[in-house]
């Protein structure tokens, strides 16, 4: 089954990047991936048996246990390949936490024999596939505010005809947060249990 290990987005961060997307699919043509999909890789797998998705979720647990939440805060659009035939995304700030995480998780996965996709983790959410993006400036968007994650989940993804399915596998939660809140000046984080 092909699989991957994703830091699963808070509820109004999704709505936001939703709301982006839409906004963006008006000069963009391409697949939009649906809401629901919105997540951030830590680690692709690719093809493995159920031992070694077993593997990997004691890799889960081990990268989440003891874990803070992780701030969320995007910082611009991307894209992979060319503007004819591209993959869109939402870029985020390479936050200590959230960069620790994925290296925690890519350690874990290594320890166990479990090969994933070696290439650098780079923080985004993946807006669009197949996009064409046009030379023209693309409109100006409003990102989605900071937020704090603090779920992690190994999912199974299958391909059919309208692009890709994820079904969760095995998910850990850490850290609730009973208040957290953004303040300015100096982009620091108040948060409040």
């Amino acid at each position: 089954m092909r699989t991957f290990v994703a830091l699963e987005l808070p509820e109004a961060f999704i709505d936001e990047v939703a709301g982006m997307a839409r906004t963006l699919s008006a000069v963009v043509e391409g697949r939009f991936a649906p809401r629901e999909n919105y997540h951030i890789t830590l680690a692709f797998l690719g093809d493995v048996d159920d031992a070694a998705a077993g593997q990997a979720m004691n890799a889960l647990d081990e990268a989440c246990a003891g874990a803070a939440p992780v701030r969320l805060a995007a910082n611009g659009l991307g894209k992979f390949g060319r503007a004819s035939d591209a993959t869109l995304w939402l870029g985020l700030v390479e936050d200590d936490g959230l960069m620790a995480l994925a290296a925690s998780v890519r350690e874990g996965l290594a320890a166990r024999g479990i090969p994933f996709d070696s290439k650098p983790f780079k923080p985004h959410v993946t807006l669009a596939r197949r996009a064409r993006i046009p030379k023209a400036s693309l409109p100006s968007v409003p990102f989605p505010e900071p937020a704090f994650a603090a779920k992690a989940t190994l999912f199974k993804s299958t391909l059919d005809r309208q692009g890709a399915v994820y079904k969760p596998l095995y998910t850990v939660e850490w850290e609730r947060l009973l208040l957290a809140k953004f303040s300015h000046p100096g982009d620091e984080w108040n948060v409040m249990a």
